[in-house]
């Protein structure tokens, strides 16, 4: 990625693969800009959608640097300044490594987290060049990110050198039943204290249907109690008691109701972010500058641990040798900004699919044509019967 010198750094100029997070980190502290907002949610709450309408709102005024971090999707709707899929092919690795979907999400972030400098470098310079915030999307399958050591590195990166604050997107529609607004709730709970940064909660699809029930529900027991009575249900005394549980989270839990399709609340929803913000300087950035320092200098005082040690005190070698996919580069991981080529698919892939697209059409007619005729056959012996009947 190419960045224009900035006369206000002196670092503008350094090779990005000399980058030293920890010396940056030490010389300069914690910035005030960019402001990252991590975008959170469970698969089909709209958060890429969101992500896009948050940019399009934020634009004039915040000029927004985009992180895509998720590298199973096809295709994102807005143009983002680092893409994971420019830097680890998710394709390649389910196949090198032989993983599964979910597997080959947490092994793709797991490879872009160990260039986490480069991206911090990158997230700095950006912050230089007048990008106030850096909106980052993250992958679908929400427990991917919030409980793998990845996710947890990125997180807590980002916030010990910038404000960070979390958006947990969640679906007004699916939450309309009562055990679905308690599950949305406990997630959410458990990123707050997970993640320990100023925490928004972003009720989208308000077009669909108005969000005021959840907000009742959050401030008044005995109407959600009354709603969860309408509801039969095996888990409904688990809710019920759960529900009595989080009373205390409620209190000074943010929400805000948004359309991430017509765009209806984000001028709100970008106000209580600006909120969150000083929330975070006032309350969490003196925690995260301290702990900051205390990992800088556990690692200059102490060794790099080795894998395993015999009685005589030589390390013993594990045996366990994983390397980079061979198809790859010598720099198999790499950061760069996004490619104007299109990623293409893999030739035999590529009709491998189509083949198996036509092979299910073709069944799926034949299918359906077997059951007209045998609907058609039917109705004619039906006929017949009729006609034997009445001569």
């Amino acid at each position: 990625m190419t960045t224009k010198p900035s006369s206000t750094s002196s670092n503008a100029n350094v090779d990005i693969n000399d980058i030293n997070l920890a010396g940056l980190s030490i010389s300069e502290g914690i910035r005030d800009s960019p402001v990252c907002i991590i975008v959170l949610g469970m698969a089909g709450s709209g958060k890429t959608t969101f992500t896009r309408s948050l940019i399009e709102h934020a634009q004039a005024q915040f000029n927004p640097y985009v992180v895509n971090l998720d590298p199973a999707c096809r295709e994102v709707p807005y143009a983002a300044h680092i893409d994971i899929r420019d830097t680890v092919n998710y394709r390649e690795v389910m196949k090198q490594y032989q993983l599964g979907p979910n597997g080959g999400i947490v092994t793709a972030l797991n490879m872009f987290t160990t260039k986490m400098p480069k991206f911090a470098e990158l997230v700095r310079r950006a912050g230089e060049r007048g990008h106030k915030w850096c909106i980052i999307d993250t992958p679908g399958q929400i427990e991917v990110f919030t409980w793998s050591a990845s996710g947890s590195i990125i997180t807590e990166g980002l916030a010990t050198m910038f404000p960070t604050i979390v958006v947990y997107v969640m679906d007004v529609v699916r939450s309309s039943c009562p055990t679905t607004f308690m599950s949305n709730m406990l997630y959410a709970c458990s990123i707050l204290y997970k993640t320990r940064l100023p925490f928004l909660i972003a009720l989208n699809k308000i077009d669909l249907k108005d969000c005021s029930f959840v907000q009742e529900w959050m401030t008044d027991f005995e109407v959600f109690q009354d709603a969860l009575e309408e509801e039969h249900s095996y888990v409904n005394n688990l809710t019920r008691t759960m529900s009595l549980t989080l009373d205390t989270f409620y209190e000074n839990l943010i929400t805000c109701g948004v359309s991430a399709k017509t765009g209806i609340g984000f001028a709100t929803l970008m106000t209580h972010i600006l909120d969150c913000v000083t929330e975070y300087n006032r309350d969490y950035k003196p925690v995260y500058e301290k702990m900051r320092l205390q990992r800088i200098a556990e690692q200059e005082t102490n060794p790099q641990p080795v894998d395993s040690v015999d009685e005589a005190g030589t390390a013993v070698p594990m045996g366990l040798d994983i390397s980079d996919p061979k198809t790859n580069s010598e720099n198999s991981v790499y950061l760069m900004a996004p490619s104007l080529v299109p990623v293409q698919m893999d030739a035999d892939e590529e009709l491998e699919t189509d083949a198996k697209s036509k092979a299910e059409e073709q069944n799926f007619q034949s299918f359906v044509q077997s059951h007209l005729t045998a609907q058609q056959n039917k109705r004619d012996k039906q006929q017949r019967d009729q006609q034997a009947q009445n001569p």
